[in-house]
């Protein structure tokens, strides 16, 4: 009897650490709240519901993408961070947000170190070293 309780028990642990582990592969990355909002409104990428799931709509051109409901949030990240490595750029303690011209459209500061690493990982793809200032 002892075996097909531990046998049980053993079924119900491993779905459980699987559901686990697909919910985080589904999440999108963490973000830093303030500065993601102040980035996002320049950003030319939003999310309209629909019937059946999200579109995602370029402000610049009206072109709308409809990924699954599942991807739409990773969807979101990729084209939100591609946007980012052409437009973004560090100064100081500055984020300067560039417009199509090379112009700069507005400057956002950065308040603390984890902002500073946010928008170099997430939007700039390198990573920072905390230690080395």
């Amino acid at each position: 009897m002892s075996i097909k309780k531990a046998l049980i028990f053993g079924f119900f642990t491993a779905f459980l650490i699987l559901g686990i582990v697909s919910m985080k592969r589904a999440m999108p990355d963490a973000k830093e709240d303030r500065i993601y909002t102040a980035i996002q409104v320049y950003s030319p990428y939003v999310i309209e519901k629909k019937i059946g799931g999200f579109y995602i709509v370029d402000k610049r051109t009206g072109e709308k993408e409809s990924p699954s409901s599942k991807e739409v949030f990773h969807r979101m990240d990729e084209l939100e961070q591609k946007w980012g490595k052409e437009h973004l750029k560090i100064e100081n303690n500055d984020v300067l947000i560039m417009g199509e011209n090379n112009q700069t459209v507005a400057r956002i500061f950065l308040e603390t170190e984890k902002e500073r690493a946010f928008v170099e990982r997430f939007y700039l793809g390198s990573s920072l070293n905390l230690n080395e200032k």
